[in-house]
C-alpha cells in the first residue's frame, strides 16, 4: 500500500492542512487517503459519542444504501449494544480490533445476528480518542467479507500509527461539535445517565437493578460465565436471574429479549 516518499509527504501535508477545516469532509477524506497508503480497507466512518446519547456522524465513505445500515439503523438504537460504543464511553484510547473488545458470545448474540451481520463485514478496527469531559470519538476502518480481515502485519502497523492518528483527530476535533437543535429532550436525559450503567434502558420494565444489569450484559453478547465475572457472582446466580427475567417479561429466549429491546428503542425514538 505504500507509495513514493513524495506521495507520503504530500498526503501528510494535505492532512495537516485539513485539520484546520471547520466544515465539510476534507479532513476525513485526507485521513482516508493517507491511511490507504499504508493499509487497504473498504470503508471509514467517524462517530462522536456522548454517553448513551445518539452518536453523531462526523464522516463516512458509504454509499446511500450502505449508509442506511451502517449509520441510520445504527443510530436508531443498535449502537447501545456495540462494543465500540461501550469502549468509547469507557474512555479506552488507542487502536483496537473488534475481536479484542467484543464479549465472548458477541458473534453468537441476537444483536450480531439481527443487526451486525447486515453489515457483511469481515472485520472492523478503530482508533479511540477520549475528548474533554466524558465525550469520545472513534474512527473505524472496515473490511468487507470479500476483502477478508486485516492481517497481522496490517493491524500491527495501524497500532503503531495510532498516536499520530489520534493527534490529528484531536487537532481537527478538540471537542465534539455541539448537539444539533433537533436532538430530543429524551436524548438529553439519556445522555445524562452514567455511561457505565446502560441498564437504564430497561427502567420501564418490572426488573430489579441486578436483573436489568444481566439483561444489558446478555444483549451485549456476554456468556453466563462472563456475566458472573463482571457482576462478581457465581454462574448459578446468573442463571436464576435469567430465568426470572424471562418469566417476568414472558419470553423464552434471547431472541425474545432482543425483540423487547427493539420495541423499547422504537418507542423511544417515536
Amino acid at each position: 500500500m505504500s507509495g513514493s516518499r513524495s506521495d507520503e509527504y504530500s498526503r501528510l501535508a494535505t492532512l495537516v492542512a485539513a485539520t484546520r477545516e471547520t466544515s465539510g469532509d476534507l479532513f476525513g477524506q485526507a485521513m482516508v487517503d493517507w491511511l490507504r497508503q499504508h493499509v487497504g480497507f473498504d470503508h471509514c466512518v467517524i462517530f462522536g459519542y456522548r454517553g448513551a446519547a445518539r452518536p453523531s456522524l462526523l464522516f463516512e465513505t458509504f454509499t446511500p444504501v450502505e449508509s442506511h445500515v451502517f449509520v441510520a439503523l445504527y443510530q436508531e438504537g443498535p449502537y447501545l449494544l456495540d462494543p465500540f460504543h461501550h469502549a468509547a464511553v469507557e474512555r479506552k484510547e488507542g487502536f483496537w480490533r473488534m475481536r479484542e473488545l467484543a464479549p465472548d458470545r458477541f458473534y453468537a448474540s441476537e444483536y450480531f445476528r439481527s443487526y451486525y451481520s447486515q453489515t457483511r463485514l469481515a472485520e472492523e478496527v478503530g482508533f479511540f480518542v477520549p475528548l474533554p469531559g466524558k465525550d469520545a470519538l472513534v474512527l473505524s476502518l472496515m473490511r468487507l467479507s470479500a476483502s477478508g480481515p486485516f492481517g497481522t502485519a496490517d493491524a500491527r502497523l495501524l497500532r503503531d500509527m495510532a498516536p499520530t492518528v489520534i493527534s490529528f483527530i484531536r487537532l481537527r476535533w478538540p471537542a465534539l461539535p455541539a448537539d444539533e437543535p433537533a436532538e430530543t429532550k429524551q436524548d438529553e436525559e439519556i445522555a445524562a445517565v452514567n455511561e457505565f450503567d446502560r441498564a437504564h434502558i430497561w427502567k420501564s420494565l418490572s426488573l430489579t437493578p441486578r436483573e436489568k444489569h444481566v439483561v444489558d450484559l446478555v444483549l451485549q453478547g456476554h456468556s453466563t460465565e462472563s456475566i458472573a465475572r463482571a457482576m462478581r457472582i457465581v454462574p448459578g446466580t446468573v442463571k436464576v436471574h435469567r430465568r426470572n427475567i424471562y418469566r417476568k417479561l414472558k419470553i423464552k429466549s434471547q431472541a425474545g429479549l432482543f425483540a423487547r429491546f427493539v420495541e423499547i428503542i422504537d418507542a423511544r425514538i417515536r
